[in-house]
This record gives C-alpha cells, sequence and structure tokens, in this order.
C-alpha cells in the first residue's frame, strides 16, 4: 500500500521546456507520507485524505476488490488550509512505475484506460472556503470486460498557477493511490529477459576482476508483484564461483512493466567462460498487506572472462622461446657450414698436398 501521492507537473512554452522538465522531477512524490497528503509550498495549501465510512476510518490509500461490471462507491475528503478561497480541479488517471521506481500518475492531457477511465467524481472541480473542507463523492466502475487482476491509479486534485517569471504553468496535483483487483484468474508471473555478463580484468594477470550483469524484469502477469533478487557468476562446470553482493528488492511492478538491472559481481576469477545466474523470488502483497513469496525464476546467460594480460605474457613468452629456437636453429646451421667448409678445404688440401708427392 502507498501513501497519498502529491507531484507537480508542468507545461512549458517551447522556450522554457527544460525548465519546465526540471520543475517537474524537482516537484514529484512530496506527498508520500503516512498521513494526509499536504501541497508542499506555494501560496496556497491544502491537504487531501480518505473518507471514513464502511471501508476504514484511517485509510492511507483506496482498495477494493470487484468484480467485472461492478460498482463502488467512496469518497476524499479535502482540507483548505490558506486563508484564501481554493479552488480544485478533481479527476482520476492511471498509475505507472517511474525509472525511480516510485508510483506516479499520468497527466490530464494524457488518456487513461483503466483506474483513470473508471474513477469518477460527482464533480469536475471543488472550490473551498479558507480553513474548511469538502467531502467529493465518486464512483468506480468496473466494465463487465475488465481484465481480471490488478489495476492501480489514483483520484487526483489539482491547481493549475502560472509562474512568469520562469514563463511555464505549474500544476500542483495532489491526490491518493486507487489499488483495484478485478476479480478472475490471477495469474503473478515474473519474467527475466534479455541477461548479459561482461567481464573487466586487472593489470595483474594473475588477480581476480570484475563482471557486470545486467537483466530486464518483465511482469507478464496480471497481478502487481515486487522480486528480492540475488545473482552469481560462474566459471567452467561450475567452479570459481562468485556471488553478488545484496541486491535493493526491486520496486512494485504493475502488470505488463518491466524493470531494467544492473549488477556487479567483484571477485571474478579469469576462467575463460562464464556462466551469470539471476534468480528471482516475486512477491505477491494482498489488500491486507500480507506479502506472500512465489516460486523463484532463475535465468542464465554466458560470456568470456579472458586473461588478457596473462595472454599477452605468454603469447610473449612463446615468441621469446620461438624467437630462441629459431636462433639457435639459424646458429646450428651456420655451426654446420663452417665445419663443411671446413673439412671441404681440408680435403682438397690433403688432396693437393698428395698429387704434388706423386709428381
Amino acid at each position: 500500500m502507498h501513501a497519498p501521492v502529491s507531484h507537480r507537473t508542468t507545461t512549458a512554452i517551447a522556450r522554457v521546456r527544460t525548465v519546465a522538465l526540471a520543475l517537474l522531477l524537482a516537484f514529484a512524490f512530496t506527498g508520500l507520507s503516512g498521513g494526509p497528503a499536504r501541497a508542499a509550498d506555494g501560496d496556497v495549501t491544502w491537504t487531501v485524505r480518505t473518507a471514513a465510512n464502511g471501508y476504514g476510518d484511517d485509510r492511507s490509500s483506496y482498495s477494493y476488490d470487484v468484480n467485472p461490471g461492478g460498482q463502488v462507491k467512496d469518497a476524499m475528503v479535502v482540507a483548505n488550509h490558506s486563508k484564501s478561497p481554493l479552488r480544485l480541479a478533481l479527476y482520476a488517471a492511471d498509475g505507472y512505475t517511474t525509472e525511480t521506481g516510485q508510483l506516479d500518475l499520468l497527466t490530464k492531457d494524457k488518456k487513461s484506460v483503466g483506474i483513470g477511465a473508471w474513477v469518477h467524481a460527482d464533480r469536475d472541480s471543488v472550490e473551498i472556503k479558507p480553513g474548511k473542507t469538502a467531502q467529493i463523492p465518486f464512483t468506480v466502475s468496473v466494465p463487465a470486460n475488465a481484465t481480471p487482476g490488478d489495476h492501480v491509479g489514483g483520484i487526483l486534485t489539482s491547481l493549475k498557477q502560472s509562474d512568469d517569471a520562469a514563463g511555464i504553468n505549474v500544476d500542483r496535483r495532489l491526490g491518493i493511490r486507487v489499488k483495484l483487483r478485478v476479480s478472475g484468474a490471477l495469474k503473478p508471473q515474473l519474467a527475466v529477459e534479455n541477461l548479459h555478463v561482461d567481464y573487466a580484468g586487472t593489470a595483474n594477470p594473475f588477480a581476480k576482476g570484475d563482471a557486470t550483469v545486467t537483466y530486464t524484469i518483465h511482469n507478464t502477469g496480471n497481478a502487481t508483484l515486487s522480486t528480492r533478487q540475488a545473482v552469481s557468476v560462474t566459471g567452467p562446470f561450475g567452479w570459481l564461483s562468485a556471488e553478488a553482493g545484496r541486491i535493493p528488492a526491486s520496486p512494485e511492478l504493475l502488470p505488463g512493466e518491466t524493470w531494467k538491472v544492473k549488477v556487479p559481481v567483484h571477485g571474478v576469477a579469469p576462467a575463460m567462460s562464464l556462466t551469470a545466474k539471476a534468480t528471482l523470488s516475486p512477491l505477491l502483497t494482498d489488500a491486507s498487506g500480507t506479502t506472500t513469496p512465489l516460486k523463484e525464476v532463475q535465468a542464465t546467460a554466458h560470456g568470456w572472462a579472458v586473461p588478457w594480460t596473462l595472454l599477452v605474457l605468454v603469447i610473449v613468452v612463446i615468441g621469446a622461446l620461438v624467437g630462441w629456437l629459431l636462433l639457435a636453429r639459424r646458429a646450428r646451421a651456420r655451426r654446420k657450414v663452417r665445419e663443411d667448409a671446413r673439412v671441404q678445404n681440408a680435403v682438397e688440401k690433403a688432396l693437393l698436398e698428395r698429387t704434388t708427392q706423386e709428381s
């Protein structure tokens, strides 16, 4: 379960697009806390919280189990803590996991097909007097053909303000997560994709080096999952094993989402052939917050760990040995030529002397 979500998005004119992006990143998720969400700063401050009803009195977010074609009615409470009247837009949006592993919500101009299309407040905007609160009823209407499994999004309040100095419009958003599990066959499943291993040795030809294992976690099922991870690298026949250090659990991935992982493994022997193995232990969390570990998922990939420095040293030694053998062979050949010439000269001299004596 996630606490209420607060962040700011920006829509910028072309000449200040970079500034708008910086603001968007800086303002994301200022309201992730255990209590009611509060606007982080600015002239207007407000909070949102779940209404107290049959679903609970102090919920940090909304969570429902609904049959296809079913409906849920609930409410959100908005409080104005400023000294001026506050007018806020109201809408719902689908959720997604960001590159930093946080839940984010689509902006209003993006099309939602799940929670954002199924959750409808009883109004599009609300005006709240200073120091007052307003209860906003909303209805969750699940289509009859809705896909079974988990759907995540949020219901949001929004205040757009212009920043003339920066030349942008700032959209301050404050909302609460909505998690919906549509009844039907729940098929939680993760896959390890694009597993790859690279090796980097050291200048010392006899020292161990480092391997880098990369892969993608893909939620191929219909349930929101996180996972514990373990990575190891071994040499031929499973020898010379090296284990990666502690790897942080992945964020909760919504159905269909992926998460890229890069893991360093130290102390890997340059054993020519390497085998990298990634082991995932998927974790399924139910509406009560109970986490259940699922069957492990494993994948392997092969790579090379060539001790280049040692290989160069061996080549140099072999080259020196071959060179010495060639030089020795040539020296022997030259000595043989000289000896043959000496013998030939001696024979010729002896024949010459004999001929002279006979004459």
